[in-house]
């Protein structure tokens, strides 16, 4: 198979000499001599020629390069059989090597279909178990049935015997009472009607001796003018008092609950109660007095320095508007949460003479048909104030919702339709103040009613820097009492303070505030009350991370908002 196969040999060149024999039919051994006389002759003609040297050295040539040619044909030959075996034995590779992967296959094959058996057997194995394992389930909750089902029996079987022995028993009683009855039946009726007599007789004698009494003192008072006239004179004033008591409770009760009695609606109010007078009186008769700044409304607020003008402008205007009694304008606050609305609301109504109440929009949906009296009750509550009052709804957008794209309840609804009625003209007994972060679901008819809007953005930079420095002095440095601790800052520099202005961009100013406490946690969580730039700069990290994840957790609430929508 791998055997070297013999090649054919090269045909030698033939001589020039070399010249067909012609047949001789004359010849008896078959030899024709023709040619070797023919070649004598040739040889002879040769040595005569001149070129007899060059014609044999040409035939030399000749014969070496036929040989050479022999030879280079014989050297291709043995090369393409090299080639030949070489391609025989890769073929031979090709198929001991297919053959090779063929078996391992086959090997592959077979062990995987055993273990699919070894699994499959495994499978019907443990299904077998579990069918066993079923199987004597089943027959343990029967088992458990049927002995439940004879305890029931057993138990029904006793409450049976129980219940026969005892009417057994109750009849038997009956029975010997019904006897011993109808033996002393003639000693009780002879008891009884002799019990009777005495009772008789002593009702008679009561009554004889009250009538007696009765008469001996109606005859001495109708003889006694004296007492016949102060008689009536009590009776008479008992009379009246009982009448004035009743007539003065209804209407001292309407004059409390009108006057002192607070609206359930009413988170926070500024009028005065007796126990915050006597705890402040200082800032109470200021107020009850009206020394009032209307600039001091923006007081403790830091806002960008357009907005600020345009709310000292307002609050100016609130404080005249009240002194010259003329109707009070509305006004929205609108923006993200925690810029500084309700602070600002309060302060308004502080500064500018008026009275505040605070009340939330997500209030009002909850009491359902009350809603409609709460409302009314509200606004008879707040004409009731001598010297007006701002009244803040805060996140308004949750009541007063627009009525042609949202869906409200009918309780909503109405309540909306009352609030509606009650805003409807101008006033000088009542400011209306609302406060929202999404101004576009308000109803028309609402921002109908609304004379100025002002919108709170988030601090810039340079507020971010002032309210940074405003809240460090109010927690830090300076002591919350008289026996609290002063918070030490300990390598805290003015780049620092640059630093926390830059990573808080984006921060509200509630956000702002909620850092200053941090710190102030931080600090008082020491020993000595101290905070080091670390501890400064971690607590900014801390709160950074803390609302990124609030804002994290908004973001998701929008979108499964958004996709129950759709």
């Amino acid at each position: 198979m791998f055997g070297r196969k013999k090649q054919p040999e090269p045909e030698r060149p033939s001589s020039v000499l070399n010249t067909p024999a012609q047949s001789s039919g004359n010849s008896v051994t078959g030899f024709d001599p023709s040619a070797l006389e023919r070649a004598a002759k040739a040889a002879r003609e040769l040595d005569a020629s001149k070129n007899s040297k060059s014609a044999v050295e040409l035939i030399k040539v000749q014969e070496t390069t036929k040989q050479h040619e022999a030879a280079t044909k014989r050297a291709e030959y043995d090369a393409m059989s090299q080639q030949m075996q070489l391609q025989r034995a890769e073929k031979e590779g090709e198929e001991a090597r297919k053959t090779l992967e063929r078996k391992s296959q086959f090997d592959r094959d077979r062990e995987d279909y055993k273990d699919k058996l070894d699994r499959k057997k495994l499978v019907d194995q443990l299904q077998a178990q579990k069918e066993m394992q079923e199987a004597g389930l089943r027959r343990q909750e029967e088992g458990v049935l049927k002995q439940e089902k004879l305890r029931r029996q057993t138990l029904e079987y006793e409450a049976e015997l129980r219940q026969k022995t005892e009417l057994a028993r109750v009849k038997a009683e009956t029975d010997g009472k019904i006897k011993q009855e109808r033996v002393n039946h003639d000693l009780l009726m002879e008891k009884l009607k002799v019990e009777a007599k005495e009772k008789k007789e002593a009702m008679i004698q009561s009554v004889k001796d009250g009538m007696e009494l009765a008469g001996k003192g109606i005859n001495n008072f109708l003889t006694d003018k004296e007492k016949l006239r102060n008689t009536a004179f009590t009776v008479s004033a008992l009379a009246v008092g009982i009448y004035t008591a009743k007539v003065g409770t209804g209407v001292l009760g309407r004059f409390i609950e009108a006057n002192l009695g607070k609206p359930s609606l009413v988170r926070d109010t500024s009028r005065i109660t007796v126990s915050q007078f006597l705890s402040e009186p200082v800032k109470s008769g200021r107020q009850i007095l009206g020394f009032n700044d209307a600039k001091k409304a923006l007081e403790g607020i830091v806002l960008e320095k357009s907005l600020s003008t345009q709310l000292e402008k307002i609050a100016v205007a609130t404080s005249n508007t009240k002194k010259n009694r003329a109707p009070f304008r509305h006004l929205m606050l609108h923006g993200p949460p925690g810029t500084g609305k309700t602070m600002f609301a309060r302060n308004l109504a502080q500064n500018s003479g008026l009275e505040y109440a605070i009340l939330t929009g997500g209030d009002v949906a909850p009491l359902g048909r009350d809603a409609v009296t709460e409302i009314h009750k509200l606004f008879d509550w707040a004409h009731t104030s001598r010297k007006g009052l701002l009244l803040f709804v805060d996140e308004a957008d949750a009541f007063l919702r627009n009525r042609e794209t949202e869906v409200i309840s009918e309780d909503v609804r109405n309540a909306l339709n009352a609030f509606l009625y009650r805003t409807g003209t101008e006033t000088d007994k009542f400011m209306m103040v609302y406060a929202s972060n999404k101004p576009s679901q308000f109803d028309g008819a609402i921002t109908d009613r609304i004379d100025e809007m002002v919108e709170f953005g988030l601090p810039g930079a340079e507020e971010r820097k002032n309210m940074i420095n405003m809240y460090i002095d109010k927690y830090l440095k300076t002591p919350a009492g008289a026996w609290a601790k002063k918070v030490v800052m300990e390598g805290i520099t003015a780049e620092d303070i640059e630093a926390v202005v830059t990573q808080t961009e984006g921060w509200s100013g509630r956000e702002i505030s909620k850092l200053a406490i941090a710190w102030q946690s931080a600090a008082y969580g020491t020993e000595g009350a101290l905070i080091d730039a670390a501890t400064f700069k971690a607590v900014v990290a801390q709160q950074s991370r803390s609302n990124e994840l609030k804002g994290m957790w908004l973001d998701e609430a929008l979108a499964e908002k958004m996709a129950r929508d759709k």
